[in-house]
């Protein structure tokens, strides 16, 4: 409890303070406005991270605990922590598994599957892929919109309603409260900064941490949860000032092994179990060689390109590239 109410307090407060110091410089300079508010998203990425852990029960011991600080950060991340939670555990559950995809992961498609589809349909899986659309547009429609309605829990139960609309109402509270604290133009240009920049680095960490090329999917009948945790998920292994902002999410094949250890036990575990630290590594400049990597080609049982796929195929793609 001590050590997770630390955790909590030290992603905060510099939040707090660095909000309102963006808000304070767009009376001065807005360059500096974006430098707070880019501090500030880093701070919020590890609050998310937070949340995520309490998602997992990880965070407190307790139950209520865990749910009731996730649903108050959700506020801030713009994350309904009980429709997220559960889309979380489904991702859990069936992460690298060929015939449960569709729910808290990144659309991929195999090669057979791609070319199999019409003209339009390859051209809205290249458009969906652009790392401009997966990591520009897609965050912002994922935390502005798609959250805002639980679309696809519609029969799940009302919990997931309420979740997403007392989040929606605790944000709008927020949104009406800042707006008057400070006025409208410094608290949304600040608010949709720190938020939007956050969003994008969390999509980011979420799509290098399961599209790599040596990652592992599987059909039903020889998908096993253990294999695709432990080869399935990467070991991003960050500059220490950035595996900290980002809470040991990096340890990510860690995580799946088993997601009730504490973001703060991640890095123990690796120093306790040194081939670990061998499993999908992937460092920072490696993680950018990955937005080239679109579909999953069953034979080789790797991620590769669109033109690796053409040659494998050995046959002429017609579509334009779409990089």
């Amino acid at each position: 409890m001590v050590r997770s109410l630390f955790e909590l307090t030290i992603t905060m407060v510099p939040i707090l303070i660095l909000a309102g110091a963006a808000v304070w410089s767009t009376s001065i300079n807005y360059w500096l406005t974006v430098l707070f508010s880019a501090a500030a998203s880093g701070f919020l990425v590890r609050l998310f991270m937070i949340q995520h852990d309490c998602s997992h029960g990880a965070f407190f011991k307790s139950k209520r605990a865990n749910d009731w600080t996730g649903r108050v950060i959700g506020v801030l991340t713009l994350t309904p922590f009980d429709l997220w939670k559960r889309s979380h555990n489904v991702h859990h559950s069936s992460q690298g598994n060929l015939d449960r995809r569709g729910i808290g992961d990144i659309m991929t498609l195999t090669v057979e599957e791609y070319n199999s589809r019409s003209f339009s349909g390859r051209l809205a899986y290249r458009l969906y892929r652009n790392p401009f659309v997966l990591f520009g547009v897609g965050p912002i429609f994922i935390f502005l919109f798609h959250h805002r309605l639980p679309i696809g829990f519609l029969r799940a139960g009302m919990k997931y309603w309420l979740s997403v609309m007392g989040t929606n109402i605790a944000v709008a509270a927020l949104l009406i409260g800042g707006i008057a604290a400070v006025g409208w133009l410094p608290f949304l240009v600040v608010y949709l900064l720190i938020t939007m920049l956050a969003a994008i680095i969390g999509v980011w960490l979420f799509y290098v941490q399961h599209q790599f090329e040596q990652t592992v999917w599987d059909g039903n009948d020889t998908w096993q949860l253990h294999e695709a945790a432990l080869h399935g998920s990467s070991f991003y292994d960050l500059p220490q000032p950035l595996r900290w902002l980002t809470a040991n999410i990096g340890i990510h094949h860690v995580h799946h092994l088993n997601s009730r250890v504490p973001f703060y036990r991640l890095q123990q575990v690796l120093r306790d179990h040194p081939p670990l630290a061998r499993i999908g590594r992937m460092t920072l400049l490696d993680s950018f060689k990955t937005t080239r990597l679109k579909l999953w080609d069953t034979s080789t049982r790797r991620l590769v390109s669109f033109k690796t796929a053409r040659a494998l195929c050995g046959e002429k793609e017609t579509l334009p590239m779409i990089q």
